[in-house]
């Protein structure tokens, strides 16, 4: 037997939080047609527009990953901090090999032993 759920100061049914896993199941059921929406809404315990939304919020995201995804090998993003890090380092390199033969001209070979 179904357990009940209190009500709020105004009367009305307390809230009731589906996770993740349970949104996933009743889409489930749903789709491969083991329930209508009214029984779904019955079993857990959540009114029919809870339903229809979790239904709704499952094809919407369904179909945005769908649109999102490409046949073939996906090509990484830019990542352009790490772009200019790396032209950094090397503008940075360039200028210690540089300065390291300035010093070198200036004490001669000598000036290192």
């Amino acid at each position: 037997m179904a357990e009940q759920r209190g009500t709020d100061r105004a009367g009305r049914r307390s809230k009731r939080f589906l996770t993740p896993l349970q949104k996933y199941e009743i889409w489930l059921q749903l789709v491969r047609q083991e329930v209508t929406m009214a029984e779904a809404a019955t079993a857990h315990q959540v009114d029919r527009s809870t339903i229809v939304r979790i239904r709704t919020v499952a094809k919407e995201g369904a179909l945005a990953a769908l649109a999102a995804s490409k046949p073939g090998v996906q090509a990484r993003e830019r990542d352009y901090e790490l772009e200019a890090i790396k032209a950094e380092n090397e503008r940075l390199s360039e200028t210690v090999k540089q300065m390291a033969m300035k010093l070198t001209l200036i004490e001669g070979k000598d000036g290192w032993g």
